[in-house]
């Protein structure tokens, strides 16, 4: 009994973790060579029309996000959050490489070292990750108010 509640204290924890280190991690090397991440995506066929916006509104996303999982109220919405970045993520790179000439890549630091499988491993990662997130931390929301 006693491994079962320090198994759904930790996960979500290590979960919560992870992400933040992605986010502010992805987020800073985009801000730090901004000009080049830019770039990128305007030279993105399914982003050209959006690079100002989304230059500036994925990285602000994930600070966001990494924000919201410091405040214990957020972390649901947090994990929710994540994952539905990260599907939106591996979709464009599933749709770049299914119907594009130029694949462009406008991730940041260590990511952009990665292939194209790589980087789609890397994303299912974290979709798992959410996953988890959201599972623990709605057993914890269940074991605290009851189910409602």
């Amino acid at each position: 009994m006693k491994a079962t509640r320090l198994t759904y204290q930790y996960i979500p924890n290590i979960c919560i973790v992870l992400y933040i280190i992605l986010f502010v991690y992805a987020a800073t090397s985009k801000f730090l060579d901004f000009y080049n991440f830019k770039v990128q995506l305007g030279q993105s066929p399914v982003l050209t029309a959006y690079a100002d916006w989304v230059s500036w509104g994925i990285p602000l996303l994930e600070l966001t996000i990494a924000g919201l999982f410091l405040f214990p109220k957020y972390v649901l919405l947090a994990f929710y959050a994540s994952y539905s970045l990260m599907i939106m993520f591996t979709t464009y790179i599933i749709v770049i490489l299914n119907f594009s000439d130029f694949i462009p890549c406008s991730c940041g630091g260590v990511l952009e070292k990665l292939s194209w499988t790589d980087h789609i491993i890397f994303n299912v990662i974290f979709i798992a990750i959410a996953v988890v997130g959201v599972k623990f931390s709605e057993n914890q929301l269940n074991s605290k108010f009851g189910n409602l």
